[in-house]
């Protein structure tokens, strides 16, 4: 765990090295909030990361959302996810699914990506896998702007549950 006023007093590779995982795959956002310091508090730093999402170009957002892996899918089940999306899946039960739900998962997965051009992200913790998959196959019937919204949505509910995890007041 590290402190806003640790955060605070960060250089840019500290900064970023403490919490550029909070946006999957996507160090940039933390680099560019870096310049943003000091913070009050977590809601402050949370708040400037997404801000950097959300004035961020159109194509920089799809590519935050594609850096997202499919749930439940191949870079799970071969161990190849960051240490916060697998325990995220775990917490989930996502790490616990027989053939048929895996077959079910990835069908859908599939078909979502097809439709969209990225994957289907949702912040898993609290959810259980039937609301996950209930979720991917109402959302698939989105049109890919609104979808676009909703998984920016996703994932900043995603990174401020992870600096939650490792930053205090």
């Amino acid at each position: 765990m590290t402190s806003i006023a640790a955060l605070n007093a960060a250089d840019r590779a500290t900064f970023v090295a403490a919490i550029g995982f909070a946006f999957e795959d996507s160090p940039w956002i933390a680099e560019a909030a870096w310049e943003r310091r000091p913070f009050d508090g977590v809601d402050a730093l949370h708040a400037a990361l997404a801000s950097v999402v959300a004035r961020a170009p159109a194509e920089r957002q799809v590519a935050l959302i594609t850096a997202h892996p499919d749930l439940a899918g191949r870079v799970a089940r071969t161990g190849r996810l960051t240490p916060a999306s697998r325990d995220e899946q775990a917490s989930a039960g996502l790490d616990r699914l027989g053939p048929e739900e895996i077959a079910r998962f990835d069908e859908a997965n599939a078909s979502y990506r097809a439709r969209f051009g990225f994957p289907f992200v949702i912040a898993v913790r609290g959810r259980n896998q039937a609301a996950i998959l209930e979720a991917l196959e109402q959302r698939s019937r989105n049109e890919r702007d609104a979808e676009i919204v909703l998984a920016l949505a996703e994932i900043a509910q995603i990174a401020r549950l992870r600096l939650q995890d490792v930053v205090s007041a």
